[in-house]
């Protein structure tokens, strides 16, 4: 059986081996031929086999030959940088089906090895959550067209009755009255917020600059809501131009920048913008074979308290908020329209740092997205 060479010693006494094996998740490294030649104890228990048994063996002993994950390798070992997928699919008769994140690195001595690490925990799940999201999108927009026919023509009819008995009512009464027609007016405003949800009509997109997204972004927010608030800007000026529809980008990042506002303090508060590439970072579309390259990186962050635990799981739900007179429609509106650029948004929170990073396709040369 070939045998990895000997691990130096790190630091005296630790061996970079035994920090793979500990680590939590499923680790492989496979060489040139598609041997397996290292399994830590997670990758055993993932795949329900023991390191006895596949070591020397065929990564093909323990996934199907036709899956993406034989193409990942290849690519790491072509590129010489780590790619990243998420969304595969790994199923065998012993394991049964998961969606995973798959992330493949090159060794680089010897130069064929490629380190294969498995996130089905902590990233996959996200994006899992993120198909979670579309769906609740989706449930508002049936919502919201029943709304619109249900509640808003009732309503009318309720406002107008309310406005005829106003004219011959007392003082004392006209106040009823008037409350009737503001609360109709309410209930109106919120169907007309939730109709947004119901275009169905295709998404015109195009290549866009999300630097000049972000710019018009920061004018508007520091012209009114966050005037007092510091902006840090660190963008990476080499981006190629997102495929989307630039109105559409310009609501969702002035959502996401409006919420910073309001999570940042009173005084020293600071919201930062920032973009980067993110190389080999692909989402699988479902329904297809293809892939969608996502290595468009845009993050929006504040120094404010952080998102409160119990609603985490399910923010970008409808109606889910913390604020004392908000709906709970602005980050499910984000997330369809992320959606609907065949992206997808995550974020991360801790006091005082709270990110939302939306990842995006950008344009080839013919100005179409990237495939696979």
């Amino acid at each position: 059986m070939a045998r990895m060479p000997a691990a130096r010693r790190i630091g005296g006494d630790i061996d970079p081996t035994s920090i793979l094996a500990a680590l939590p998740d499923p680790v492989m490294v496979v060489d040139g031929e598609g041997l397996i030649r290292f399994i830590n104890l997670e990758a055993q228990e993932f795949f329900d086999v023991s390191a006895t048994r596949v070591l020397g063996t065929k990564l093909t002993e323990l996934i199907p030959e036709d899956s993406p994950v034989l193409g990942l390798l290849e690519q790491a070992r072509i590129t010489h940088a780590t790619v990243c997928e998420y969304g595969v699919s790994v199923e065998t008769a012993r394991i049964g089906p998961h969606s995973v994140t798959m992330q493949a690195a090159p060794l680089g001595d010897p130069p064929d090895f490629v380190v294969l690490t498995i996130h089905e925990r902590s990233i996959a799940r996200r994006i899992d959550k993120q198909l979670n999201h579309r769906g609740a999108a989706r449930s508002v927009v049936a919502m919201a067209a029943m709304l619109a026919h249900e509640v808003k023509n009732p309503l009318s009819g309720i406002r107008g009755a309310a406005q005829l008995l106003e004219e011959n009512a007392s003082e004392d009464d006209q106040i009823l009255t008037r409350l009737i027609c503001d609360e109709a007016d309410r209930i109106v405003a919120l169907v007309d917020r939730m109709e947004v949800f119901t275009d169905g009509r295709p998404l015109e997109r195009q290549a866009v600059n999300i630097h000049a997204v972000l710019e018009h972004v920061r004018r508007i927010a520091q012209t009114g809501f966050a005037r007092h608030i510091r902006f840090i800007e660190k963008y990476d000026p080499s981006l190629p131009p997102v495929l989307g529809n630039r109105d559409q980008l310009v609501q969702v990042f002035l959502n996401l920048v409006k919420n910073a506002a309001e999570a940042c303090p009173e005084q020293g508060g600071e919201i930062l913008l920032t973009t980067a590439y993110q190389h080999g970072v692909r989402l699988a579309v479902s329904g297809s074979d293809s892939r969608m390259q996502l290595p468009l990186l845009v993050c929006v962050g504040d120094n404010g308290p952080g998102i409160p635990e119990d609603i985490r799981a399910n923010l970008f739900d409808p109606f889910v908020t913390t604020k004392m007179n908000g709906t709970g429609l602005g980050l499910a509106l984000v997330a369809k329209i992320i959606g609907d650029h065949g992206g997808v948004i995550d974020f991360e929170s801790v006091p005082k740092r709270t990110i939302f990073k939306v990842s995006l396709p950008v344009t080839d040369q013919n100005g179409h997205g990237e495939g696979a």
